[in-house]
């Protein structure tokens, strides 16, 4: 259950610290307010531009501007970028999205993922090879050393691909992870991210499981609930991620702890009116109609959010460094906001008053992803397509359809453009090397202003697992004169090397540094599962510690030690610090013993036979992953009210046929006289079983008490169904309750 907070005075005027502080931080000398005209244009023009003339339309604050790195034909239908450790990048096509209004063939094994390099030094990518070909909506990227994983769509299984003879074609491909499980969610309800953040964990968005690198293979570490999100995934200095829900239309959640613990959402995390966007244009193809449109006709709330990233680099000014990037591509912008922690709590919010760091008045501009480049700068890419959409939300009868039809977006394929971001008085950083560097010089790369090096430099020790540089490691960690940012990455690298002696983990828990002493506790959760009452001991003095974010951590990596000594702990901690939400809610949940809401809903189905209880809890995680992103994780839906509840809902108690039909065609509102910015998308894609345990969890929780629905089930309403591909109105399925009533099913 998510924490739900009470406004208090005291918080209020930490709010009003806060912006002042943003306020502050976004005085920048000579840097003018963005772009805001006075009138949105009304009237854009819907035709193909080429990369200058589409440049030209893009409005940053003064001092920043766009470069061109690459576009049509060297990429086509771009969504990712990620370079390797010696700075080349590898781009993912997805050359089979919506290629017509139907998105006809979009699951051929037609995209693939390009290697593009820079020969000259230019900043622009001159030389092109077609890395990895016949690939299916190609998703995720991690460079390893000279390997780099991929993900497609609709499968589970993760490959490494290798170039062996430098040619710039991978010859060599091997399974890194297996799980031969397809994924039959659409393809926008799939995982995305493939990150090695700083704890050497590689994390994704939906999926409830994160990897860990061991010779060669990415193993699994399962997470108790899904982390939400879905296209992009995102980390800051220290390692904390950053998710986003398009879905959900939350442009930045489950930010304020690690998804190991669970998901967790503060209301008041996204500051005063952080949802709402401001293009500079009429925004026509938005999903969610006429209810998310001003009076002016632009796009009035985010809808899209995607490709965040913060800005960890040095090539651009310092008050960018740390903010959050988020990609809004229905309303042709880009959101900078600026991170705030206060008292344990992060906050985000819009750098600017009602204003958004880049806009664009190119209809066909749709930033998707963003990323920090190796050269310090950050990187924008642009799948520059007509259709935003999956073809679930533009069948007949949607809003959609005739929106593009009209405007003939669905014409616009085959097109994609990469940009580099770079400000005035600034110049890119050299090409890295790093592929080729010994490990005294890659520990040395710690130190690197820039994350991207640091980020590597990791990596690869890692990968390397060489523990020969375990003193220079230590010395980093323990020095007075490193940053902070090299300290934390020397401490975790020991960690993923296991070279962190005892010894030096204990100085950690007084380290001058918070951010050491939450790192140093984190790392010690293994040890805590064992029952380590030494290490109980050591930990204990942390509870008086002066900062919220340690005493926080301790109460998150106490439920790791299952002991009398660490209840108690928790318990003293709850007690001493009842005016910190946070730490509250982190003591609550790990006295908790495992997951309180599928205990009790375990609980409330023990009677059923085995198969049944096996349908429901099942249908358990597969609602966490996908539905709880509109609906909610109570089903009681969210603050965006973007779907409407399922908890207490009639037509969910109801008869299982109007249901199931629902899930299999989607459903159009208005639902129950209230109109809702989304349309409830067709789930037939899904398998049987799939279907079948999802509807027997949402009757069998949230408060609902209804029959389960088994796979038979669903098969014979495909057969009544028939080759139906629109949504059903309320009116339609009244017809069809009382059609069943009336023959007595």
């Amino acid at each position: 259950m998510l924490h739900k907070p009470q406004t208090t005075l005291a918080f209020t005027k930490i709010i009003a610290a806060c912006m002042l502080l943003v306020a502050a931080s976004c005085k920048q000398p000579g840097e003018a307010p963005p772009y805001r005209p006075d009138k949105p244009d009304t009237n854009p023009s819907f035709a193909f531009l080429t990369p200058e003339e589409s440049m030209k339309t893009m409005h940053l604050p003064e001092g920043y501007h766009l470069e061109l790195v690459a576009s049509e034909p060297m990429v086509q239908e771009p969504v990712a970028v990620v370079w390797d450790a010696n700075g080349k990048m590898y781009v993912a096509e997805m050359r089979s999205y919506m290629q017509d209004i139907n998105g006809t063939g979009e699951h051929l094994p037609v995209c693939r993922i390009s290697l593009l390099e820079d020969t000259n030094g230019d900043g622009k990518m001159d030389k092109h090879s077609v890395f990895i070909d016949s690939l299916v909506l190609p998703r995720m990227m991690l460079p390893l050393d000279d390997k780099l994983v991929v993900s497609e769509t609709y499968t589970y299984n993760l490959y490494s691909y290798r170039d062996s003879n430098g040619d710039g074609v991978a010859d060599e491909k091997t399974m890194v992870f297996h799980n031969d499980a397809p994924d039959n969610a659409n393809l926008e309800h799939q995982k995305s991210g493939l990150i090695w953040n700083i704890d050497n964990y590689i994390y994704v968005t939906y999926n409830p499981v994160r990897y860990r690198y061991d010779n060669g293979m990415l193993v699994a570490d399962s997470l108790n609930d899904s982390p939400g999100g879905q296209w992009g995934l995102t980390s800051d200095d220290y390692g904390r991620l950053f998710y986003s829900s398009a879905g959900g239309e939350e442009p930045a959640v489950n930010f304020q702890q690690n998804p190991k613990y669970g998901r967790l959402d503060f209301d008041d995390q996204r500051i005063a009116d952080f949802d709402s966007v401001y293009p500079i244009i009429i925004t026509p193809d938005v999903q969610g109609g006429a209810d998310r449109l001003r009076k002016d006709s632009t796009l009035n709330h985010f809808t899209a959010s995607c490709g965040q990233t913060v800005y960890r680099g040095d090539k651009l000014p310092a008050t960018m460094r740390g903010d959050l990037f988020i990609c809004e591509p229905v309303g042709r912008l880009i959101r900078r906001a600026k991170v705030i922690n206060k008292d344990g709590e992060t906050f985000v919010k819009n750098a600017y008053d009602k204003a958004e760091f880049l806009t664009s008045s190119d209809m066909n501009f749709r930033p998707v992803n963003t990323s920090t480049g190796p050269d310090g700068c950050m990187y924008i890419v642009d799948m520059y397509h007509g259709i935003i959409q999956e073809s679930a939300w533009t069948k007949e009868g949607s809003y959609l359809r005739p929106q593009i039809q009209r405007k003939n977006l669905d014409k616009n394929i085959g097109r994609g453009r990469i940009y580099r971001l770079v400000h005035d008085g600034y110049k890119p950083g050299p090409k890295p090397n790093l592929l080729k560097a010994g490990s005294d010089e890659l520990v040395k790369t710690l130190s690197n202003a820039n994350g991207w090096w640091r980020d590597n430099a990791q990596r690869l020790l890692v990968i390397r697992g060489d523990k020969s540089v375990t003193p220079q490691l230590e010395s980093l960690v323990l020095s007075n004169d490193a940053a902070l940012y090299t300290r934390l990455h020397a401490l975790w690298t020991l960690d993923g090397l296991h070279a962190l002696s005892p010894q030096l983990l204990q100085k950690m828990f007084t380290d001058k540094a918070p951010e050491m002493r939450c790192a140093a506790i984190r790392i010690t959760e293994p040890l805590l599962a064992k029952g380590d009452s030494t290490l109980l001991t050591q930990l204990e003095p942390l509870k008086n510690d002066t900062t919220a974010d340690v005493k926080i951590q301790l109460a998150l990596s106490l439920r790791f030690s299952k002991t009398a000594q660490a209840k108690a702990l928790l318990n003293e901690l709850a007690t001493n610090n009842k005016a910190n939400k946070f730490v509250v809610h982190a003591t609550t949940k790990s006295l908790e013993e495992g997951d309180e809401a599928l205990n009790k809903l375990r609980a409330d189905i023990a009677y059923m036979p085995w198969r049944d209880r096996k349908l429901v809890m099942d249908g358990a995680l597969n609602f966490r992953q996908l539905c709880a992103t509109c609906h909610g994780p109570e089903g009681k839906g969210l603050p965006s009210k973007v779907a409407p509840p399922l908890a207490g809902s009639a037509r969910v108690n109801g008869n299982m046929d109007v249901v199931i039909r629902i899930l299999l065609n989607g459903l159009q509102g208005p639902v129950d006289n209230k109109k809702y910015p989304d349309v409830m998308p067709a789930q037939g894609a899904n398998e049987d079983d799939y279907i079948a345990e999802v509807l027997s969890y949402i009757r069998n929780s949230m408060g609902n008490k209804a029959s389960v629905v088994h796979r038979d089930d669903i098969r014979r309403v495909r057969k009544e169904v028939g080759d139906r591909n629109t949504s059903w109105t309320l009116d339609e399925l009244n017809k069809v309750k009382n059609s069943v009533e009336t023959k007595g099913l």
